[in-house]
């Protein structure tokens, strides 16, 4: 009985290590060159080299330009941002909405979300996983949080008549995204166009007019 116990604690802090960034064996760690050396994350800087603006990010009261197709900007503040996130666990981000737009169906492979209104409405949501694909969907107003658990995909839309703003939070120094439609439509090299029809059950030629807008 002892062993099993020891067996499911081992396979409980294994599974919990396996979701989370790696936590930090020192005061910090601040991301510096590699010198061609690849890690989990980034190789440190010498501590002694450490200044300041290592841990510091300036301009994000200034709004991201929405004058694109989906009608939002996303300004990230992660490790390639800020050095002096590596190892810590976190990151953030500014999102900024034109009216009625769109950010778009996502995923963040390595982190959950939490999203704070900041100006605006915006209607969000996320997709549970197969095979019940159901949506949680929302419409938050300022000053409202919402929370979009790891690895699923998620989305926000502003409902509003005016420019909406929000920041996110979020579990990992590099949270990595997958924007869906451009991971299927616009990857390099192009997925089969009869692989796309397949999958989305449509016809060859409606795939390939999707695939050219990526």
């Amino acid at each position: 009985m002892a062993i099993r116990i020891l067996f499911l604690g081992l396979a409980a802090l294994v599974i919990t290590v396996a979701v989370a960034d790696e936590s930090p064996l020192q005061d910090f760690c601040v991301a510096g060159p590699s010198n061609g050396v690849f890690v989990n994350g980034f190789a440190c800087k010498d501590p002694k080299m450490v200044q300041a603006n290592d841990f510091y990010f300036g301009g994000l009261h200034l709004a991201g330009n929405v004058s694109n197709p989906v009608g939002s900007k996303v300004t990230p503040v992660t490790v390639v941002q800020v050095p002096g996130l590596n190892t810590l666990g976190i990151s953030l981000a500014r999102i900024d909405y034109s009216p009625w737009g769109i950010n778009p169906p996502h995923t963040h492979p390595r982190a959950s979300e939490i999203l704070t209104v900041i100006e605006g409405t915006l209607e969000v949501g996320f997709v549970t996983s197969n095979p019940d694909n159901r949506l949680i969907t929302k419409v938050l107003y300022k000053g409202d949080v919402f929370v979009f658990p790891v690895g699923l995909i998620h989305f926000q839309r502003n409902v509003g008549y005016s420019n909406a703003i929000a920041i996110a939070a979020l579990g990992s120094q590099n949270p990595g995204v997958i924007t869906i439609a451009n991971a299927v439509f616009g990857s390099n090299p192009d997925i089969a166009t009869d692989i796309l029809a397949k999958a989305f059950q449509v016809d060859k030629s409606i795939a390939g007019q999707i695939q050219s807008k990526f």
